[in-house]
């Protein structure tokens, strides 16, 4: 699970809950994996201090979670993908019927899918953006997408070199025509080769 880049890491407790509730209303299906099984369950109940989630339909799959000392979690939603682990699960009872309780996950992946929400831009007029690299040559890129973790840019050029993963970006100049000029902050999250 430690795959991702870390901004999709949430550590908040208030945040990790926020993402728990979710799960809980709209019923999203668990899969609880350790490593000898998994099964597929839902979360009853949350709150800040346990999450609450329901035994799965096999007996023997509950009595070998109980035993496992680490259980991955994962949910598919619309949107995202949501991974955590949790220490030992213990029984115990919600609405009279058996049910595992543990407290929340001091961590969970929140990672969200660009490709639900990303915007091509126009190939015809183009949209440009402009910033500054650290060596105060100009760097002129193609708007590829927008989506609303970020963009996707084009060069229309040899990566420069000193272009690296991670690099910070103070006032980028985005021109999108008869929308207008913006100004943003941004930060290059990964460089990889397209030829459109």
């Amino acid at each position: 699970m430690s795959g991702y880049n870390e901004q999709f890491l949430k550590k908040n407790p208030l945040a990790i809950l926020g993402v728990l509730r979710d799960l809980n209303k709209n019923q999203v299906p668990l899969r609880i994996s350790w490593a000898h099984g998994q099964f597929i369950s839902k979360i009853l109940a949350v709150d800040p201090e346990k999450l609450i989630v329901d035994y799965g339909s096999q007996e023997y799959e509950n009595s070998a979670v109980l035993r496992a000392g680490q259980v991955a979690i994962i949910a598919e939603t619309q949107g995202a993908k949501v991974e955590f682990t949790l220490p030992q699960l213990v029984t115990g009872e919600y609405q009279r019927l058996p049910a595992f309780i543990t407290p929340l996950p001091s961590s969970l992946w929140f990672v969200q899918r660009r490709e639900y929400f990303r915007i091509g831009a126009p190939l015809y007029p183009p949209y440009y953006g402009v910033t500054t690299l650290p060596d105060t040559r100009t760097l002129r890129f193609r708007l590829f997408d927008l989506s609303l973790g970020g963009m996707g840019a084009l060069l229309e050029s040899a990566i420069p070199d000193g272009l690296i993963e991670g690099a910070r970006f103070s006032q980028v100049e985005l021109n999108m025509g008869p929308w207008g000029i913006f100004h943003v902050d941004a930060q290059l999250i990964a460089i990889s080769e397209r030829k459109v």
